[in-house]
């Protein structure tokens, strides 16, 4: 027994020393927050104050400084995430998570988000180049001479953090405008669809906006079978990249005058709509400097507020989802792959030689791509797919993007707006700005209110009968683009009569506005339901602010629920089943059952109808729900979709409508059981928060991972876009995993008043009582306040040698 007592003493010991290193490791990671230190390259004191939820408020005696404190405080806090963001940028991903982002790295490095940062920075005006080189020496500031242990990431991968620069940051804000601009992906969508429907199917599933007719076009199957395109042109590219703008991501803002409020001044509403994160995109801070004070929601990698309140004014942006991105089908030359075809003539590609390092395995040398268009993107699916021999293909894919434009007018313009003293300066303001476009709402202190689209849009020639729907053949002229829409014609509106401005990623410009902006709108539901809550009484206050953020009636369920009412199959659970649905009314209420019936149904009866005719591989890569396409079926009850023509039979719509309801059931009953009144949206819907890499590692995901049960769908004005697919990692289906990313109301009559919320907590590291400290909350829709919060730490930052 002797033996048994010691290695119990053994186990003992070690559990000790176990819970010393652990906890020294703990207080070593967590950031100073208290006291004062000297770093170099200050050029003023600063004081950083932070409230009990970690939000640091920056007072510094300049601009300059206050951009220093600002890298240094996001270092503090959200090292890892810095790192996650500078290596998307650049293309290193493998290098940290191994050969299972090799994909992703290839189609980054074709991308050239790093050169296009690089070129900007070349053009940027000394001021911009001043502040940003202070934020990146504030990051590194903290990692050079602070930093006392690495955040667990770091030390689990086996990494160090690098030097943050100027060009990281400019690199960073381009893939944000990637994550809001995913038009090239429906353009290859509709060309592999092409090559199985005529133009006119092709259309009906992927509708026009509500009250139009599909963009007039060439028949671009038929240019597609002449062009002798193969099926699988641009898969690997699609796969490999990062995900862009799709359905369900977008945002809500309303702005209200001071007619329409209790106060008398205005009040402004936003929640942009962006994947989910642990930790979150979004990081608060209030900063004041002898220019002004202005709080809100930064974003690490970028040295300003992006969206909040200053003295004067107060903004909100959704996505406006202009078409910016075209692609071209390059013409390979059959004599000499290293030139293609231009209307000139044979041109050379240009070439930019790439060295991707790779986790635990040797380096991969990898040439890209550009033509006159672009980077050539299927390069970055290592040329695979292409029509023709591998080693020989036909045709390259390039993008013309505005955001891979070398002008960098977005970061100059962002000073500027953040520095406006009115609407009217504002709107100035933005006429610099770039990419991504953004339905930008404004009010001031005097009472004006403004909406204005803010962003860079191409002109397409007269002559181009494509409209950037689909690849063009990049030989011929006339799909170029012919220059940009001049800025001041953007669509916008200043103090409407009617008392109120609101965007909802719906089409934001009358039928008789001349300028082409796109033909792909999101539907107009959570724009609807805007319009009805401030139709519903003549002045609103911040708690019915707060009353339409949480709203969760989804006015796309409407039209479908008699359609829903109808289906009868021959199954066990179907007339429970149609018990909880007999009071349904479209709230997408997380305790409930009939909105989890309700969207299992419809996700069955979209695969159903479409996936037959789109082809199984292409239904499955798509994350789309195709709503308005499903219901413009089932109400002309078109056979020829509801036909399932991989078998003999014929197949009517009422046959296959109870079909996608029996295979709901059995879906149900074996995810939740056979009692169907237990059944509930919140077990299968929940938010999910992503961790870079480690919610793909079981093991740590629950350390990691951020989850919180939610109700909502992808169209109600609280958004929690429904994933129709398996997930990667865990198989779950219906998982919200964009959402809310960001919630702000901000009072212009008190600012006392303003209030803001995002995802996950203030830190990203996962020891810190705030890694999670918001996700409750923002399940609740409640917020922290933007501006009045007491401190309870204060760290004085001063100037070393």
């Amino acid at each position: 027994m002797r033996w048994a007592r010691r290695i119990a003493v053994g186990l003992l010991v070690l559990a000790a020393a176990l819970a010393v290193a652990f906890g020294t490791y703990r207080s070593l990671v967590l950031p100073r927050t208290e006291g004062a230190i000297t770093l170099a390259g200050l050029h003023g004191a600063v004081s950083v104050e932070r409230d009990a939820d970690g939000i640091p408020s920056i007072r510094a005696g300049s601009l300059r400084d206050a951009s220093f404190a600002l890298g240094f405080v996001h270092a503090q806090d959200r090292l890892w995430q810095l790192e996650t963001h500078r290596r998307i940028g650049a293309g290193r991903l493998a290098e940290a998570f191994g050969e299972a982002a090799l994909e992703t790295d290839r189609f980054l490095r074709a991308l050239g988000v790093g050169r296009t940062a690089a070129a900007q920075w070349e053009r940027l005006d000394p001021r911009s180049r001043e502040l940003l080189q202070a934020y990146a020496d504030g990051i590194n500031a903290f990692v050079r001479e602070q930093m006392r242990a690495r955040p667990p990431e770091f030390v689990l991968l086996g990494l160090q953090p690098e030097p943050w620069t100027p060009q990281d940051s400019l690199a960073w804000m381009i893939m944000m405008a990637w994550d809001l601009g995913g038009n090239w992906t429906t353009e290859l969508q509709r060309m592999r669809l092409a090559l199985r429907l005529p133009v006119a199917r092709i259309n009906e599933l992927l509708p026009p906006y509500p009250g139009e007719k599909p963009l007039a076009t060439a028949d671009y199957s038929a240019l597609f079978r002449s062009l002798k395109v193969d099926a699988r042109l641009g898969a690997q590219a699609l796969a490999a990249a990062p995900e862009s703008g799709v359905e369900g991501v977008g945002s809500n803002n309303w702005v209200l005058a001071g007619a329409r409020t209790g106060s008398g001044k205005p009040l402004l509403a936003n929640d942009p709509h962006l994947k989910l994160s642990a930790p979150a995109l979004w990081y608060f801070a209030r900063i004041e400097t002898p220019a002004g004070r202005v709080a809100g929601a930064t974003m690490p990698g970028l040295p300003q507020v992006v969206l909040g309140q200053t003295e004067h004014i107060a903004w909100g942006f959704t996505n406006t989802g202009p078409d910016v991105q075209d692609l071209y089908l390059e013409r390979i030359d059959p004599a000499d792959a290293g030139r293609y075809q231009t209307p000139q003539g044979w041109e050379a590609f240009e070439r930019f030689d790439e060295v991707i390092r790779v986790k635990g395995k040797p380096d991969e040398h990898l040439s890209v791509r550009a033509t006159r268009h672009g980077p050539v993107i299927s390069d970055g699916g290592a040329g695979a797919g292409l029509t023709g021999p591998a080693s020989a293909p036909a045709y390259a894919i390039a993008l013309r993007w505005t955001a891979l434009d070398p002008d960098p007018g977005t970061m100059e313009a962002s000073w500027e707006m953040t520095a406006a003293r009115s609407v009217d300066e504002f709107v100035r303001a933005t006429a610099r700005y770039v990419a991504p476009m953004q339905n930008v709402v404004v009010a001031d202190r005097a009472g004006r209110i403004a909406v204005v689209s803010a962003g860079r849009v191409p002109l397409r020639k007269p002559d181009n009968d494509l409209k950037g729907q689909v690849p063009a053949p990049g030989w011929l002229a006339r799909y170029d683009w012919a220059g940009f829409l001049d800025a001041g014609v953007t669509p916008r509106e200043t103090d409407p009569p009617r008392g109120w401005i609101a965007t909802a990623n719906q089409r934001i410009h009358p039928a008789d506005y001349p300028h082409y902006l796109t033909s792909e709108w999101a539907p107009p539901w959570r724009y609807q339901r805007i319009e009805q809550m401030l139709a519903a009484r003549e002045k609103h206050s911040i708690a019915d602010m707060r009353a339409m953020q949480a709203d969760e009636l989804s006015l796309a369920a409407l039209p479908m629920l008699p359609l829903l009412r109808q289906a009868a199959p021959a199954h066990p659970l179907a007339t429970a089943a149609q018990r909880e649905l007999a009071g349904f009314d479209g709230v997408m209420a997380a305790d409930k059952a009939a909105p989890l019936i309700y969207w299992a149904w419809a996700r069955h009866l979209a695969h159903d109808l479409f996936a037959d005719e789109a082809g199984e591989a292409a239904w499955t890569a798509s994350v789309r729900a195709w709503r308005e396409a499903m219901q413009d079926v089932m109400t002309r009850q078109d056979d020829w979709w509801c036909d399932d023509k991989s078998t003999p039979a014929l197949e009517t719509c009422a046959q296959i409508n109870d079909r996608a309801l029996a295979r709901a059931l059995d879906e149900l009953q074996a995810a939740q059981g056979p009692d169907v009144s237990a059944w509930r949206w919140s077990r299968a819907h929940q938010a999910r928060s992503e961790h870079r890499p480690f919610s793909r590692v079981k093991a740590l995901a629950r350390w990691f991972e951020l989850r919180t049960p939610v109700g909502g769908d992808t169209y109600t004005v609280n958004v929690s876009r429904v994933n129709l697919r398996p997930d990667a990692s865990t198989g779950e289906l219906y998982l919200d995993e964009h959402g809310p990313s960001l919630r702000a109301i901000y009072d212009l009559g008190d600012a006392a008043n303003s209030r803001f919320m995002h995802s996950s907590g203030q830190s990203g590291i996962a020891l810190s009582p705030h890694y999670r400290g918001f996700v409750e909350r923002w399940a609740r829709v409640d917020y922290v306040p933007l501006w009045s919060a007491p401190a309870v730490q204060t760290l004085k930052l001063e100037p070393g040698p």
